[in-house]
């Protein structure tokens, strides 16, 4: 979901399937000529005596009523950041808004620069995570592009060793496969930072906004009956970010890089960070847009995933299948962006003994199970996982020098 003025705003019909079947022949076609033209490429990881293989898929959206529209997402893989053959960074951003595009891919080009030249990457990933996003916003403020209206999510994934942290800034997603048993489950390794969750809904009225739907603020509804329900079922509708006397800017997130109008009332910069020790339990993840995620879960991603040998197949099928049912929802698609990183040769014994230092505290991940650590994005305690980024506020400076506050979350984190 994008702002008000946005990509995400326009109320179309739900389409004939007579159309539907049109655009998807269309779409059919776009999709043979992206799988021929990609490639799966590999990445070695010699610390633990593993490689990652890759592939990348990016489809603009469909929009009828702006046919020359851009495709806003973009996407940056680099591998051996630093030099370093066991450091390597995917991240997919979406950019919303007039000069989305441009934000996207200023946020694209920057943030992995500004990661790859901080002493403190190795030392402290989180740091570096929280420093990167916060000097890549101000960049970005203070570029010829303008961004008052308009930004980019972000959703990154920093691979470590065998350690993979995971930075999120808004509405898009990373899912990590997991084995259980005889199952592959999805394993969410960000939260949509959106008003349908309390916390980030508290937090941005707290720094001044109004937060309603479009039916709400055009008076269709009642703005003092917040029944928006979730995010599944009020999709079409959802709770937005206003000024106190305006229109505007109608943010569906509320945390993003660049929208400096929605600074004022609370939308951050600020990456909730998503820390997990590989093992072999692990055989991939997706970093995705929430044009993927809109009405695919993240267990129906993996699934699709996991029943293709080739992650270009796998990209393609979740793509069509995202096209589809945006058309039988909506006479429009979002852009989408898919990264399928594969985890191979990976054993439980190649580096399960080691240990890993992070803002000055050693964790033993000397464990077979699959934990999911995940990182406050101030320094002081917190009651748990979510209730703390409520004291994010957008009248305070937020500091990652202390990380002690470390949340683990067990494997069940969905």
């Amino acid at each position: 979901m994008g702002c008000v003025h946005g990509k995400c705003c326009c109320r179309y019909p739900r389409s004939s399937d007579g159309d539907n079947r049109e655009d998807l022949g269309r779409y059919a076609q776009v999709q043979t000529h992206i799988l021929a033209g990609r490639s799966v490429e590999s990445a070695q990881v010699p610390s633990h005596n593993f490689r990652l293989e890759y592939s990348v898929l990016t489809q603009r959206g469909f929009y009828p009523e702006s046919p020359e529209k851009e495709n806003q997402d973009s996407y940056c893989i680099r591998t051996q950041l630093q030099g370093n053959p066991n450091v390597h960074f995917f991240g997919v951003f979406d950019g919303h808004g007039q000069f989305g595009t441009e934000c996207s891919v200023f946020v694209r080009d920057r943030l992995v620069e500004i990661l790859s030249n901080d002493s403190t990457l190795l030392d402290d990933p989180v740091k570096a995570y929280n420093s990167a996003f916060s000097i890549t916003n101000e960049e970005l403020h203070d570029s010829d592009i303008d961004d008052s209206m308009s930004g980019t999510t972000a959703i990154t994934a920093l691979l470590v060793g065998d350690m993979l942290y995971v930075a999120n800034v808004g509405d898009s997603r990373a899912v990590m496969a997991v084995k259980e048993g005889n199952r592959v489950v999805a394993k969410d390794l960000s939260s949509d930072q959106t008003p349908f969750r309390k916390d980030e809904c508290e937090r941005v009225k707290s720094c001044g906004a109004r937060v309603l739907s479009v039916d709400q603020v055009e008076g269709l509804k009642d703005p003092d009956i917040q029944s928006w329900g979730d995010e599944e079922t009020e999709g079409g509708d959802p709770p937005r970010l206003w000024v106190q006397n305006g229109m505007y800017p109608g943010t569906a997130f509320t945390r993003s890089v660049g929208d400096s109008t929605a600074e004022s009332i609370g939308v951050v910069s600020v990456p909730e960070v998503t820390t997990v020790h590989l093992t072999a339990h692990h055989p991939f993840f997706v970093v995705a847009s929430d044009g993927v995620f809109e009405f695919l879960s993240s267990q129906t991603v993996v699934d699709m995933v996991n029943r293709s040998a080739d992650p270009r197949d796998a990209s393609s099928a979740i793509a069509g299948e995202s096209y589809k049912l945006w058309l039988d929802h909506e006479n429009r698609t979002d852009d989408i962006t898919i990264i399928i990183v594969h985890i191979k040769a990976l054993s439980n014994s190649g580096g399960g003994a080691t240990a890993k230092r992070n803002g000055g505290r050693t964790t033993n991940t000397e464990k077979e199970t699959s934990e999911i650590y995940f990182t406050p994005s101030a320094s002081e305690g917190y009651r748990s996982v979510r209730s703390e980024l409520s004291e994010v506020s957008c009248c305070q400076t937020v500091s990652s020098s202390d990380q002690s506050s470390r949340v683990v979350v067990s494997s069940s984190l969905d």
